[in-house]
């Protein structure tokens, strides 16, 4: 998952991106509403925290022109104003959900996983590919019923590949929805957790690459012989 934070109190924002990255989220990071509208233009957000504060350009501003420029990132709207024409407010202007400060981290996670579930094609709780198996809500994963001991990457690259059921994956993909803005797109990280991410699956392979193209983990229902 691929958060975007922007907020300009500094400690509470640099606070959100290391809690969300602990939950496994790729966070980056934006203190101002001119920053963080460029950042969502640029890259594509599973979900944006956007305080409605902001300097430079208020959140609502950034929302709009989120909204108008046909960005299919879902946005949490953070403020210290709680009323509900507030909310009404933020909301007609594009936000997603609405959370009033001060919140529990807890909900503000809560919350940003229920976003992700309505941005994304409904997928089963479980996801699986043969003996492999993977629950992302409690964050296990096994294969032939033995867990497996995954990191971070690793668990977020597993899950990239069998929610695309079958589907190539390059590794620009993976790059852009696992890791955040400070990973080198010409760097080996995602051939090193590839790698380390097989090992760890063990024999026989269940990871493919294809040449030029990526890597793809058969479904299912290929897995079974019916026609896809």
């Amino acid at each position: 998952m691929r958060v975007l934070v922007v907020e300009d109190d500094a400690e509470l924002a640099d606070a959100i991106g290391v809690g969300l990255r602990r939950e496994q989220m790729a966070v980056d990071v934006a203190y101002d509403g001119v920053t963080g509208l460029e950042h969502a233009l640029f890259t594509g957000y599973d979900v944006i925290v956007l305080d409605r504060d902001l300097p430079g350009r208020p959140g609502d501003e950034v929302c709009a022109e989120l909204l108008a420029t046909g960005c299919r990132s879902r946005v949490l709207m953070l403020t210290a104003a709680a009323t509900i024409q507030d909310r009404v407010d933020g909301l007609g202007r594009g936000a997603d959900d609405y959370l009033p400060k001060p919140f529990a981290f807890a909900e503000l996670v809560a919350r940003i996983r229920a976003l992700l579930r309505r941005a994304q094609p409904a997928l089963p709780p479980v996801l699986a590919s043969g003996d492999v198996l993977l629950d992302p809500a409690r964050r296990i994963a096994l294969r032939a019923g033995e867990p497996l001991d995954l990191g971070p990457k690793e668990f977020g690259v597993l899950e990239l590949l069998l929610a695309a059921e079958g589907r190539v994956v390059s590794a620009e993909e993976l790059l852009e929805r696992v890791w955040d803005e400070m990973a080198n797109p010409l760097s080996s990280a995602v051939k090193v957790t590839m790698s380390r991410l097989r090992r760890k699956l063990g024999d026989p392979p269940v990871i493919e690459t294809v040449a030029q193209a990526g890597y793809r983990m058969p479904s299912d229902r290929e897995i079974a012989g019916v026609p896809v």
